[in-house]
């Protein structure tokens, strides 16, 4: 890789470290390529991303951004799981290294918040922007269904006593 390989790295590295919601730091030594894939094609399927980079340039990249402390992290054989919306990353890490033993979280940053295991782990516990965005339209919704329905409740009153009184003169 020569000089200009590296920095176009480093670039795109300080990208991902600025616009993304998660950065999930993990070890994967022993992971096979049908094992990575899988967990790309996890990824993919909630629209974040995997990268492998050397630890040297990310912790350049790193350098100036929110998240600087997480370059701690960066020992060893090091993947970096991320994604725009803050939980989806950390969720599909967590359930991955859940799968295999290989696998295992170091940690990561949310914007200027570095996380250790368990914060990584209590990210993934949140629910999604998808998830939080179904509640609210649910919430939204339920006082017209209730209107709908008080509004209907008189007529169906009505009719309710109306039977009755058939029911009992033709009785």
């Amino acid at each position: 890789m020569d000089r200009a390989q590296k920095e176009q790295v480093v670039e795109e590295l300080g990208q991902i470290f600025e616009s993304s919601g998660v950065v999930v730091v993990a070890h994967y030594a022993g992971l096979t390529v049908a094992q990575m894939q899988d967990l790309r094609a996890r990824m993919r399927e909630v629209g974040g991303s995997v990268r492998v980079a050397k630890n040297k340039l990310a912790k350049i990249a790193l350098e100036g951004k929110p998240a600087a402390a997480m370059g701690d992290l960066l020992t060893g054989m090091t993947v970096l799981t991320f994604s725009e919306d803050p939980v989806a990353a950390a969720k599909v890490a967590e359930d991955y290294a859940k799968t295999t033993d290989k696998f295992v979280i170091l940690g990561g940053a949310m914007g200027e918040t570095v996380l250790d295991p368990a914060g990584v782990k209590a990210v993934a516990a949140m629910p999604s922007r998808e998830e939080l965005i179904a509640s609210i339209v649910g919430c939204i919704g339920a006082p017209a269904s209730n209107i709908a329905g008080a509004i209907g409740a008189p007529a169906s009153n009505i009719a309710g006593i109306l039977s009755t009184l058939e029911e009992r003169e033709a009785a």
